[in-house]
């Protein structure tokens, strides 16, 4: 990567600082920008994008690691008790019809793809991002319930589908016969490794973290780097014996969250912090890589696929696993809808182009493909849908069961609400 490109990517992190709450109030979100800016890039030809750059790889397996632990850790499982009957339907029943209906249309539309890598789309395309739908989670017009499903939700679905990914690119690496390829069913027994050692790192760190704080023998000021630290530290424990990071950080965080107790809200600050820096470099990497490789490989039925994924295949299982579960027929129509693609799935389609190389082009174009309509259609619809539907659940009476606390959701480099820059020059109040 050129000089030149790197003062770029500097001027354009510090004006979207300058100018990101103006912009956001136009609908331009974050990843719109930056997936621009890294297209330009590549286009320019100041950054090449026909081989990712070896910085990218870290880059990329670093984010996720920090948003699949950041996202475990923040949510209060001890406080979703009272709806965890809704929760169990999304992520139980309607994340795994999510894969399976995706994986089928991908076998369908591209049978050249082949099972592992239709899975791939599948299962890469399957998470959802609440960041990408940031006025929906923090229209107080919402009810709170919906708003905290949506929420946890996009908090846990990205770490769940994580195995599946990881054992889908270990079966198209070892199905286009590609070296030091990872069988299948030896992916499987990382897994399980990385699930242990993460939970087991997560936990121990946690309870260190509360035992720390009651003798105060721990500064306030780096308990955020520790846990920034504690993210990686279970990733490469888990590498370290042969388990799998991914999965070991998302468990770690989980465990995190629930033995950390009060202090883990204000500890996760830095890691959402550093994570959403590196989340505007990762979809700045995405415009640059990805985008050009969908234009190579573009196919009509990329579109219809993209479109296909973020209407029926989600919003299908949302409405199967929703039966019985108390949701009227728009709160189902919008809690189906509101199943950005964002950050997890750009990653895995990043580690795919990694880990499979050109086999996995056409693939990777899909879900490029998808995400990138999902930033369109999901950042101008959040914030108009999101009032029409508040105030059709205020003319039907109050909450049922009364409102919830609600989780903030992960700010991944975007602002949470859309509020006007405060004036600097302002005189004081008289006393």
């Amino acid at each position: 990567m050129e000089l030149t490109a790197l003062v770029l990517i500097a001027a354009a992190l510090f004006v979207w600082a300058l100018v990101s709450a103006r912009l956001q109030q136009a609908d331009l979100t974050a990843p719109m920008v930056f997936i621009a800016v890294g297209a330009a890039l590549n286009w320019s030809g100041l950054v090449d994008g026909s081989a990712p750059p070896e910085a990218v790889t870290p880059l990329v397996e670093i984010t996720l690691v920090w948003v699949l632990f950041f996202d475990a850790a923040r949510l209060p499982l001890q406080q979703l008790r009272r709806d965890v009957g809704r929760y169990v339907r999304l992520l139980g029943v309607g994340l795994p019809l999510t894969i399976v209906f995706g994986w089928v249309l991908a076998i369908w539309f591209f049978p050249q793809f082949g099972l592992w890598l239709a899975l791939l789309v599948g299962a890469a395309l399957a998470p959802t991002d609440a960041a990408l739908g940031v006025p929906v989670v923090t229209n107080p017009v919402v009810p709170s319930r919906i708003r905290q499903l949506i929420t946890v939700e996009s908090g846990l679905n990205d770490g769940i589908a994580t195995p599946v990914v990881m054992v889908a690119i270990a079966g198209a690496a070892a199905a286009a016969g590609l070296e030091n390829a990872a069988a299948p069913g030896s992916a499987v027994v990382e897994l399980l490794i990385g699930a242990c050692v993460g939970a087991a790192t997560g936990a121990l760190g946690g309870w260190l973290l509360q035992v720390a704080g009651r003798r105060g023998t721990a500064a306030e000021d780096f308990a955020g780097i520790g846990v920034l630290a504690l993210s990686l530290l279970a990733y490469t424990a888990a590498l370290a014996v042969g388990g799998n990071g991914f999965v070991a950080a998302f468990c770690g965080g989980l465990a995190f969250g629930t033995c950390a107790g009060k202090r883990a809200p204000a500890a996760l600050v830095f890691v959402e912090q550093v994570g959403g820096l590196a989340s505007l470099l990762v979809w700045l990497a995405f415009g640059a890589i990805a985008v050009p490789t969908m234009v190579a490989h573009f196919v009509p039925l990329t579109i219809v696929y993209a479109v296909l994924s973020l209407t029926v295949v989600r919003m299908l299982p949302v409405a199967l696993a929703s039966i019985g579960a108390g949701l009227d027929r728009n709160t189902i129509l919008f809690v189906g809808w509101f199943g950005p693609r964002g950050l997890a799935s750009l990653v895995f389609a990043l580690l795919a182009l990694e880990a499979v190389g050109p086999v996995s082009d056409e693939a990777v174009g899909v879900i490029t493909a998808t995400v990138l309509l999902s930033v369109l259609a999901h950042g101008f619809s959040s914030a108009p849908l999101a009032a029409r539907y508040g105030r059709a659940a205020a003319a039907a009476g109050p909450e049922p069961g009364g409102p919830v606390p609600v989780t903030p959701a992960p700010a991944r480099g975007l602002s949470r609400i859309h509020t006007p820059l405060p004036h600097f020059r302002q005189k004081r109040a008289r006393p």
